[in-house]
């Protein structure tokens, strides 16, 4: 007889009796992000004829978040991308034990020409009392106990990295619920697809020049074989690709600090990679172990495909102290004039 597929409330209450001593508030905690992201799809998915014009999703997903995650019992805050401080609990709902980070609708600039959008979340344990809100939530990555995002596409994912690995869920609209459709997600650890924003090259430390140069050189490159470049202006569209074939995806630094913010995209996405097997860098190091000292810090962001990400990492280390002339971006390239005779 065939096994009927999961739910994800019967996904993570299964998870729940795997770990003694739970209490069931993370379980019901996750249950409320569920309930958020569903509501977001519902509203993204009508477009034009939707309730609210398109510009204005951001704010409804982030209404939406706050609204659905604040009345539960399990948080003691949350912080969104969307908003400069953190969101304390109403004094009418009790205070629980987590903290929750999210990016309520990266993606919804693109809206208008009906782009992938998602929302990306990330749960913490909230720290000993005595400490401000906003501190709260100043723990590196590795101190993250779930993480996920929601991808607002042709059909609607919820991906979810709990300790036990990463699991996909897909929305069946029929009946209203997630179901699991891509249990134990892993991503393979050697890829020939990259995804990088090229309207920067010229900003680029020298490792990355020197990766991607390799990358487009192809077959009769260093690297012996031909790469494909896939780059969808989205963030959570790129990390789902990656998470469902390989690949690394470069955001590098070209300022000071970067590009993502840590909180709120750079950690959640970094944890869910690890936990399916890749790995999630900053070029110079490990990401999740970055501890953040803003709320809004951004950083530069590397994930995907564990030995790409690493070869990055070792051009980073061995190759970004001088300057690199690239043979596709220098001043002297593939097409140099010819020695006068």
């Amino acid at each position: 007889m065939r096994q009927e597929t999961k739910t994800i409330t019967e996904f993570i209450i299964g998870e729940q009796r795997k770990s003694p001593g739970a209490t069931g508030g993370f379980t019901a905690l996750l249950n409320d992000i569920r309930l958020a992201c569903k509501r977001i799809a519902y509203r993204v998915g009508k477009g034009a004829l939707a309730d609210v014009p398109l510009n204005a999703m951001r704010e409804v997903a982030n209404e939406t978040f706050l609204s659905t995650n604040e009345w539960g019992g399990h948080l003691a805050a949350m912080a969104s991308e969307a908003d400069p401080e953190p969101h304390p609990i109403p004094d009418r709902y009790p205070r629980g034990r987590y903290l929750l980070a999210f990016d309520p609708l990266c993606g919804a600039s693109a809206l208008d020409v009906n782009a992938v959008a998602g929302s990306i979340f990330s749960v913490l344990r909230a720290p000993q009392s005595g400490q401000g809100m906003e501190d709260g939530f100043l723990q590196p990555g590795t101190a993250q106990v779930g993480s996920g995002y929601a991808i607002y596409g042709p059909v609607t994912m919820l991906v979810l990295a709990l300790e036990t690995g990463v699991n996909g869920f897909t929305l069946d609209r029929e009946i209203g619920e997630f179901m699991l459709t891509h249990p134990g997600l892993r991503i393979p650890e050697d890829s020939t697809e990259f995804a990088i924003d090229n309207s920067g090259a010229r900003l680029w430390e020298p490792a990355v020049k020197r990766y991607v140069d390799e990358c487009l050189a192809g077959a009769a490159g260093p690297r012996g074989r031909d790469y494909t470049m896939r780059w969808a202006a989205s963030l959570v569209a790129d990390a789902h690709r990656i998470l469902m074939r390989g690949g690394v995806f470069l955001s590098p630094r070209t300022s000071a600090e970067g590009r993502h913010q840590l909180l709120f995209e750079a950690n959640p996405l970094g944890h869910l990679i690890e936990r399916a097997g890749g790995r999630a860098s900053t070029g110079d190091g490990p990401l999740l172990e970055l501890v953040p000292a803003a709320l809004h810090q951004r950083t530069p962001l590397i994930f995907g495909s564990r030995n790409e990400v690493e070869r990055l990492e070792q051009y980073h280390r061995d190759y970004n102290e001088r300057d690199y002339d690239a043979p596709l971006f220098g001043t002297r390239g593939l097409f140099r004039a010819p020695a006068e005779l």
